[in-house]
């Protein structure tokens, strides 16, 4: 791993507050994600499972998270099964975790090999009165691809039919919406490496560089920064291109007079930083370029100010939508005729703003967390209105990353400059 050691403490209370959404005598049982194939014998970057390294920091492949409370022997409340190191993986691979190593930095105390699995599950199993198994239950989740917990549930309710079982993701939704100080910490370390890749980047930008050349800079600072990656696939995307909204051929040149939009965010110890923002080529914005532009700063900015405890995600999109609407009618991009004879459904403003205004974030881009309650303290949220004139050739989409809090709301990512003055004034001195 590239980042910093994270204090087990973390996990140690992420399990304890598991434990506390389970009913007596149930078991939850967690899957590391697959190394994912490409072609011939090459493989994807092993990213993990979300869930299993919420609750343990093991970041490594095969391994298994058993969360038994009320297990008859004490020793089998929590379990953590990992792959045996041998000659043949320590030479090729590098040493796996030892037992020693996987209990500091998950705080499990019981370790196994995973070829002790089969023999210890059956010993739990037929003390538990039902079992939480984990699945993919993202409202956006659309892929056909089987993983490791697909392929573990089918195995466990053919092998013990009789169990009963049911579904850990609803728990592990409401569990990880709410980020604890210590998961707010490693998200603002990711949001501080952003930052510099920003910062970084719009000293960079000029007429005639490509686009390809500006998201090198942005990896090339994440990776001297200890960040993993880019968290998403880049979006950088000049003039006509930002009205695409998931633009990432990244292939164009920026040409004198357009706009860029950066849509760009890392991983650093798992978790997420994604920040958009919009910087002029030539380091000075338009006319119009800066109209519209402040249209959106100001639907950010009070967009983040409906960010707070007690609102609901459904009614904040709506609010957001009438500020828009009164922008783009001062823009005269719509008229209020448009407004009334509009469809419910699709209210006028969405001809130019056709995406939500935040999602929620942490261990995933998209985190999970539940659509249909209030906002809390501890939710963390992207921010981020925009408008698109394909006509005009002119995307722009400001996005911060918000931890909500009791009295002010934490912006990780403030430092990165989104008034025009200020972007103008750093771009050129």
């Amino acid at each position: 791993m590239r980042y910093d050691t994270i204090d087990s403490k973390l996990f140690i209370e992420n399990r304890k507050r598991l434990a506390t959404h389970l009913p007596a005598g149930a078991m939850a049982i967690f899957n590391a994600n697959d190394i994912m194939p490409t072609n011939a014998d090459g493989t994807l970057p092993f990213v993990q499972n979300r869930d299993l390294f919420y609750l343990s920091g093991v970041d490594q492949e095969e391994s298994i998270l058993v969360v038994f409370p009320d297990a008859f022997n004490s020793y089998h409340k929590e379990i953590l099964f990992l792959v045996e190191t041998n000659d043949q993986i320590a030479r090729w691979e590098g040493e796996k975790l030892s037992k020693k190593q996987a209990t500091e930095v998950s705080g499990v105390q019981t370790i196994y090999w995973l070829s002790e699995f089969d023999k210890v599950l059956r010993e739990v199993i037929c003390q538990a009165k039902s079992v939480y198994l984990n699945s993919n239950e993202h409202l956006r989740a659309t892929s056909p691809v089987e993983t490791r917990d697909d392929r573990f549930r089918k195995m466990l309710t053919e092998k013990y039919p009789l169990q009963e079982y049911e579904r850990a993701a609803p728990i592990m939704h409401s569990l990880r919406a709410i980020k604890s100080p210590l998961e707010i910490d490693l998200m603002t370390k990711a949001s501080a490496i952003n930052t510099k890749a920003f910062l970084r980047v719009m000293k960079f930008l000029k007429p005639g560089v490509m686009e390809y050349e500006l998201e090198a800079e942005f990896i090339h600072e994440y990776k001297r920064n200890g960040a993993t990656d880019f968290s998403y696939t880049p979006i950088i995307a000049s003039g006509a291109s930002a009205c695409v909204l998931h633009y990432i051929e990244n292939n164009r040149e920026c040409k004198d007079g357009d706009l860029v939009l950066f849509d760009c965010g890392n991983w650093y110890a798992n978790y997420a930083s994604d920040v958009t923002r919009c910087f002029p080529v030539n380091g000075k914005f338009t006319k119009r370029q800066a109209e519209v532009y402040n249209a959106v700063l100001r639907v950010q900015k009070t967009s983040l100010d409906l960010l707070r405890p007690g609102n609901q995600l459904h009614e904040y999109h709506k609010e957001v939508g009438d500020l828009m609407t009164a922008e783009l009618i001062q823009l005269g991009l719509i008229d209020k005729t448009d407004v009334k004879n509009q469809d419910p459904a699709w209210p006028a403003y969405k001809k130019y703003f056709m995406h939500g205004t935040s999602h929620y974030i942490g261990l995933d881009v998209h985190d999970v967390g539940h659509w249909d309650v209030k906002m809390e303290v501890g939710n963390a949220f992207t921010c981020e209105p925009g408008i698109y004139i394909p006509e005009e050739g002119i995307g722009i989409r400001i996005e911060d990353d918000i931890i909500i809090g009791e009295k002010d709301n934490l912006n990780m990512t403030i430092d990165i400059p989104k008034e025009v003055e200020e972007i103008e004034d750093y771009m050129n001195s």
